[in-house]
């Protein structure tokens, strides 16, 4: 697969939304900025690509970035893109190569 800046047009921003204590020892669950990225930003379709894809029915997003130095993108962040919230359903390394992840998401907005 190439991946090309031209193919990730599309901006997000990766958040956690881990509860935080505050130094009173309240609980603060506001989200967290971790990073702002370029991806390439797929809906679900019914193309046959996404008929073959081994996931959850729930999953109804793709996103492809560059890894992000010092952050590991787990299930525990939030992808913010385009006006909507999507949950992490998994994360993998593309070939292994340290350049580039695919994260297939679920919408936390319904």
């Amino acid at each position: 697969m190439s991946m090309s800046f031209g193919k990730m047009n599309t901006f997000a921003d990766i958040v956690s939304a881990e509860p935080i204590k505050d130094a009173d020892g309240f609980v603060d669950h506001w989200d967290t900025l971790l990073a702002s990225v370029r991806v390439y930003f797929e809906q679900k379709n019914s193309t046959e690509k996404w008929r073959n894809m081994a996931h959850s029915d729930e999953v109804d997003a793709l996103f492809r970035l560059r890894i992000i130095p010092g952050l590991e993108l787990s299930k525990h962040h939030i992808i913010v893109c385009q006006g909507r919230r999507y949950n992490i359903y998994s994360v993998e390394n593309v070939k292994e190569r340290g350049m580039y992840l695919e994260v297939l998401a679920v919408s936390a907005d319904g």
